[in-house]
């Protein structure tokens, strides 16, 4: 338990707010500090290439600290994505499972069990106690997709204010921020004066521009990380929200 007395704590505090400081001053023009939407879309981004290679080490059988590291960072970055109002139900589900799974196969480990990849089928002995101990509550009834075997790398930019490394480093060994000089996004859109129509007729309110325009927000921000897969379906959200009115297929 970190004691928060200690010169130690107050060191490791004091460097990050002295460098958050001198972030924002330098980083005025940096629309991942200053526009909400675009630090939503990279934050949420990392957060998402944690996970999904997390899981697919789960469901591979590769069971070592990265894994539990890499679910356990992905659940609290998930925590962070709330201070921009409520979370998606795909994302509150991520969320719960990655606490959860962090702290199944952390225990897991340390008693020398073999942990069972995947989601949960049934009932199985311990488990509510991992999902209590990780704020869970219960595993998502259907696990989340697979992921890629490399371990993500933080984009290119990023980097961790001095001081930050040490036993209060917590679960990760480095704390990813903007990047220094991140894709210039396309102009905010101005507020529209009338409802418009779609080429098929379909009308769209200023609700609907905005959701599209955070798509395509969110799919500059996967190509960053090279993430096409993720782009492509962003994309497409976007167009089928301006063509239809609605994100459904």
């Amino acid at each position: 338990k970190v004691d928060r007395s200690s010169s130690e704590c107050r060191d490791f505090l004091v460097a990050y707010m002295d460098w958050l400081e001198q972030a924002k001053s330098s980083g005025r023009d940096n629309e991942a500090i200053t526009n909400d939407v675009v630090a939503q879309a990279h934050i949420e981004n990392y957060a998402l290439k944690l996970f999904l290679w997390a899981d697919g080490e789960d469901r591979a059988a590769h069971f070592n600290r990265n894994v539990v590291k890499a679910f356990y960072t992905a659940g609290h970055i998930f925590d962070i994505l709330a201070t921009f109002g409520d979370l998606t139900d795909e994302i509150a589900n991520h969320r719960k499972y990655a606490k959860w799974k962090a702290a199944y196969i952390h225990r897991c480990l340390a008693s020398g069990e073999q942990p069972v990849p995947g989601p949960m089928k049934g009932e199985d002995e311990g488990f509510e106690e991992d999902a209590a101990a990780a704020g869970a509550g219960q595993s998502p009834a259907n696990g989340p997709v697979r992921g890629s075997r490399d371990m993500p790398s933080l984009p290119q930019g990023f980097y961790v204010p001095p001081g930050a490394s040490g036993s209060h480093s917590g679960a990760t060994d480095s704390m990813p921020v903007a990047p220094s000089s991140p894709t210039r996004s396309p102009p905010s859109m101005a507020t529209a004066t009338h409802i418009p129509e779609s080429s098929d007729g379909v009308s769209l309110g200023p609700e609907d521009l905005h959701r599209a325009q955070k798509y395509c927000k969110y799919a500059g921000s996967a190509l960053q990380y090279e993430d096409v897969t993720t782009a492509i379906e962003n994309l497409e959200k976007a167009l089928r929200l301006l063509t239809t009115g609605t994100e459904e297929e």
